[in-house]
């Protein structure tokens, strides 16, 4: 997969994208990221990318003209069966899910664009963004942060970047509509500042590690996202 952010800050990323999984995953050549600077297609010699927005109001605006070229740019250099993926971080836009993130870690190629300031010119949106993804109900300063979350959700996603292909199935949400959290997890020394091991799980018997397992991702579930329970089978 080849992944182009588009950014005012591309020295931003240099940390969270050349270390751990997805910095292996680079190194592997599973994933390819670059990065494209927003000013170099400012429509003045002054590197002007942004403008007040029409009508009034606080803030300022980054105009459809450079962010339309550096897509482009992108789209243009491509050499892949079909363009890029463009994808606008925004807080407006729909929740990234596990599911979306598995969707989106098939795809040859996306674009992430990390808007800022007061926001983009919506004819930006119209003419490129295939969609707009949200990591969350808050807002923040820019699109930076939230490309690196997306992009860590995808790449570990990607067949051959986790050593253990199984490494994902039993994560939160995995599942989707049907998920339960995650119960805890465990590993040594089996004592630990007077705290031990629940002893299923020393017991060699898979059955019930995993009915217990089982039980215990119902319970995180119902105390801190019972909204995941609705509709959710009854215990056999």
């Amino acid at each position: 997969m080849k992944i182009s952010i588009v950014t005012l800050f591309p020295e931003m990323f240099g940390g969270p994208l050349t270390t751990s999984i997805v910095g292996r995953a680079v190194k592997s050549g599973r994933v390819e990221i670059e990065f494209v600077q927003i000013r170099d297609f400012a429509l003045d010699d002054r590197g002007t990318v942004d403008a007040p927005p029409f009508g009034g109001g606080a803030g300022m605006v980054l105009q459809a003209g450079p962010l339309v070229s550096a897509v482009d740019s992108v789209a243009n250099a491509s050499s892949g069966s079909s363009k890029p993926h463009v994808i606008l971080m925004s807080a407006q836009g729909r929740p990234l899910t596990h599911r979306r993130a598995a969707e989106i870690s098939q795809m040859e190629a996306i674009t992430l664009v990390c808007g800022h300031y007061e926001g983009v010119d919506e004819r930006f949106i119209e003419l490129r963004v295939d969609e707009e993804i949200s990591i969350g109900d808050f807002v923040m300063t820019g699109g930076e942060i939230p490309a690196m979350a997306l992009t860590d959700a995808v790449v570990r996603l990607i067949p051959g970047v986790l050593g253990d292909a199984g490494s994902s199935e039993h994560d939160s949400f995995a599942r989707g509509t049907e998920s339960l959290l995650e119960g805890p997890v465990y590993t040594r020394p089996a004592r630990f500042q007077g705290l031990n091991v629940p002893e299923v799980l020393l017991s060699g018997d898979h059955a019930k590690v995993e009915a217990w397992r089982r039980r215990q991702a119902l319970r995180r579930t119902e105390e801190r996202r019972p909204d995941l329970l609705r509709g959710w089978p009854p215990e056999d």
